[in-house]
């Protein structure tokens, strides 16, 4: 009697490689593509906490940034990648819950193409002007826009970008109206601001945090709902009078979708370790990333909602990437 077929003759042969493989995962370097520049908020977090896990897993993990198009270029690079655990990424919810409302045409899914592995940290975030800024507080700020509509301006990271929709939610709330710069990214915006080119930024506080402790720029609001024990001095918008707003972003790792079971749950196992580790939980906290560690069926169910969040706020507000 034939009980087997080659096919399946040969996929059973097969099947002790495939265990051997995840069992001994990993057994060489593993990649993190990050889709943003290099000293993005994500890209600090990202080369603290890979650095972490590579410790513990004993083999490196070396951060690639592949930035352009808001992240689409990076992300699909990994939605293409061998999904085998050599090829992670860093994303930000830019990439995974509002970007892809705002192109017209997509390579990739963001909830079918990727594998939820774990959120890695919230990035706070403040509204920032240039340090010898006449605006000392955010009611400072709103009444010299409102005296002088469209007068002044702000920069971001693009149309579309994280610090366009935070700063909309902000114009919006404060009913001011003020110009928009976009540049090639956040980093470039927070720069441009510390230089005088624009008048004042909403930044994720890890892009920023190094130009405040030099002495570059001043942060006027956190969009906390508590102020930040880094930042004691600096009132939350709420305080500012912007009542109950917040805004943050977070930082996540995600794999290839595809990726097997039994690697998506080390490398999550992984991260919550790192992100547990006193070093890198101050570390982490020093560059305005709070740690977080989640399993990755969470992560994957905030993904989703924060989704369609973001499709309704991008679409009620006419927002768009061109």
């Amino acid at each position: 009697m034939k009980l087997f077929g080659p096919i399946a003759l040969t996929a059973l042969l097969c099947l002790p490689l495939a265990i051997h493989a995840q069992s001994s995962y990993p057994n060489k370097p593993i990649r993190m593509i990050v889709p943003l520049a290099a000293g993005s908020a994500v890209d600090n977090a990202a080369r603290l906490v890979t650095q972490k896990m590579g410790e513990s897993m004993g083999q490196g993990i070396a951060v690639e940034n592949i930035a352009g198009s808001a992240g689409v270029i990076g992300a699909e690079r990994l939605a293409r990648a061998t999904p085998d655990g050599y090829t992670i990424g860093g994303f930000n919810d830019s990439v995974l819950t509002m970007v892809p409302h705002l192109m017209a045409k997509m390579p990739w899914n963001a909830l079918t193409d990727f594998a939820p592995v774990s959120l890695v940290g919230t990035i706070e975030w403040g509204l920032v002007v240039k340090a010898d800024s006449p605006y000392r507080s955010l009611a400072d700020f709103t009444a010299a826009a409102k005296a002088a509509p469209g007068k002044l301006n702000y920069g971001s990271g693009g149309n579309g970008s994280p610090q366009h929709i935070g700063m909309a939610l902000i114009l919006d709330r404060a009913q001011i109206n003020l110009m928009h710069v976009p540049y090639k990214g956040a980093t470039p915006a927070a720069v441009a601001v510390a230089a005088g080119e624009v008048d004042v930024s909403m930044q994720g506080l890890g892009t920023v945090t190094s130009l405040i402790q030099g002495g570059k720029l001043r942060l006027l609001a956190v969009s906390t709902p508590q102020r930040l024990n880094q930042y004691p001095n600096v009132p939350t918008f709420h305080e500012s009078g912007m009542a109950n707003f917040t805004f943050n972003s977070w930082f996540a790792m995600v794999a290839p979708a595809g990726t097997p079971p039994a690697i998506i749950e080390r490398l999550n196992r992984e991260v919550r370790s790192a992100v547990e580790d006193p070093v890198t939980r101050d570390k982490l906290l020093a560059i305005g990333v709070t740690p977080r560690g989640t399993s990755a069926a969470d992560f994957g169910a905030a993904t989703k909602a924060q989704y369609e969040l973001y499709r309704k706020v991008i679409q009620d507000k006419g927002i768009s990437a061109d």
